[in-house]
């Protein structure tokens, strides 16, 4: 079998359409039945912000986030089992040498799961839409935090838990409170996903900080196999999915420089758009800062060490 992949003219690879029946093109995830038990999952070059996909994408930035989810997962399989296999394209056959090899390590063969209709965000500082909150509320999706607290700012006591809808493409998640996850997911189950989330959020910050790194906030989604049990799904702790900061530029008061996506956030705030599709043109400079910082926050992680 082959396939038809589209790239960009700086590299990046923008879609594929392969011979697999097509289950979802989300913002960067183009998702493949292969058969009953099992998904082909291809992380593409594209990068969303403000839930709009951006006109160029981000070379090499499909196998960071590939690269990065299995080491989490692999590492944190003692907590949570995951939706990984140990079987690969090149192992599977019917896929021409060409397209294995353009496709690189930003496809995986994961067990199919139904997906829960929440996604599990863990936030440590206050940053972001979390920030935005606190300034109007004092609170953040709810949870009453502390006055005076500032912008970046590590949240007092431990981290909270704030869950979101998962949105069709094209719209907006949108935040919802532990009971109505209760409501969707029954009471133990809501329960599970919570703690695992917050356990994994804790692990894997205590490693972060020995790699310099402070993890602000992330988000994790979760499957159930045919049993009911539990697994980690998606991407785990990449910097699509996360803010990473180097401890080292870490201020109080201030929005960290990060080694995610918010580069290009920043960048978008600075330009007149509407956040509505179509999305303006990346400069060079800012697809190459970015496909930079992506690189960097990989090698800071995973570089010479184990967890």
């Amino acid at each position: 079998m082959s396939g038809h992949l589209t790239f960009h003219k700086n590299g990046g690879l923008i879609e594929t359409n392969l011979p697999l029946s097509l289950v979802s093109r989300g913002k960067v995830r183009d998702i493949y039945a292969m058969d009953d038990k099992h998904l082909l999952i291809v992380a593409t070059d594209r990068i969303s912000a403000f839930d709009v996909v951006m006109p160029q994408p981000i070379p090499g930035k499909g196998e960071v986030l590939t690269r990065m989810s299995e080491f989490w997962m692999d590492h944190m399989e003692w907590l949570v089992p995951n939706h990984l296999t140990d079987r690969f394209l090149v192992d599977i056959g019917g896929f021409d040498r060409e397209t294995v090899g353009a496709l690189g390590a930003r496809a995986q063969v994961v067990r199919r799961l139904t997906p829960l209709p929440v996604e599990a965000i863990v936030r440590g500082h206050l940053i972001g839409s979390g920030w935005k909150d606190y300034q109007r509320t004092g609170a953040v999706c709810g949870i009453e935090l502390p006055e005076g607290l500032r912008q970046a700012e590590e949240i007092p006591g431990h981290a909270i838990y704030t869950p979101s809808t998962k949105a069709a493409q094209g719209a907006h998640d949108e935040n919802i409170t532990f009971k109505q996850t209760v409501d969707l997911l029954g009471r133990e189950m809501a329960e599970r996903v919570r703690d695992v989330s917050l356990a994994l959020y804790v692990e894997c910050s205590v490693y972060a900080h020995k790699r310099g790194i402070i993890i602000a906030d992330t988000k994790f989604e979760f499957g159930l196999n045919d049993e009911g049990i539990l697994h980690l799904i998606d991407e785990v702790l990449t910097p699509d999915s996360s803010r990473f900061w180097p401890a080292d530029q870490y201020q109080v008061g201030t929005s960290p420089p990060s080694f995610d996506k918010q580069f290009v956030r920043d960048y978008l705030e600075s330009v007149d758009w509407n956040k509505q599709p179509p999305a303006p043109d990346l400069p060079d400079g800012i697809v190459a800062k970015t496909a930079e910082k992506y690189a960097e926050a990989e090698r800071r992680f995973t570089e010479g060490t184990t967890l």
